[in-house]
């Protein structure tokens, strides 16, 4: 059995959405300093739409196939259906993680709130700030 499943792979070896976008409404970033690795996530937004995702990722190649993922998930989505974008959902999309990679997509998941509450803040935009990780108490960003 693979390690690995195809689709990961695939997004490992031609991911999607890599870059960064110039004028981006909002930007996220999150790292997990168990493993080093950090993910940086760009938005354009329009009419409360997500009309491009971006993003740049230093990490394994779990961490580049969720974030590919990722960015492929929530493309097209309103603000609120990307912040429902679980972990859980982009491990699914993948096909599936090795148990010790699931920080990855957990990571994926971040970078999205992270993008969007940059957005919210830029514009100051009111939000619901329970939908966002404390980032004093949250790992992954105190290590951005």
């Amino acid at each position: 059995m693979a390690l690995y499943t195809d689709t990961v792979m695939d997004h490992f070896m031609h991911p999607r959405n890599v870059g960064e976008i110039p004028d981006a409404d909002g930007v996220g970033e999150v790292g997990n300093a168990k493993c080093g690795d950090i993910m940086k996530m760009y938005l354009k937004i329009k009419d409360n739409v997500i009309e491009d995702a971006k993003f740049e990722t230093f990490g394994c190649g779990s961490a580049i196939a969720s974030s590919s993922m990722a960015t492929e998930l929530i493309k097209g989505k309103t603000i609120d259906e990307a912040l429902a974008v679980t972990n859980k959902q982009v491990v699914e999309a993948l096909g599936g993680l090795p148990a010790y990679k699931l920080h990855c997509s957990v990571l994926a998941e971040e970078s999205i709130k992270s993008a969007v509450k940059n957005y919210y803040d830029r514009n100051n935009i009111p939000y619901d700030k329970s939908k966002f990780p404390d980032c004093d108490d949250c790992e992954a960003c105190r290590m951005v």
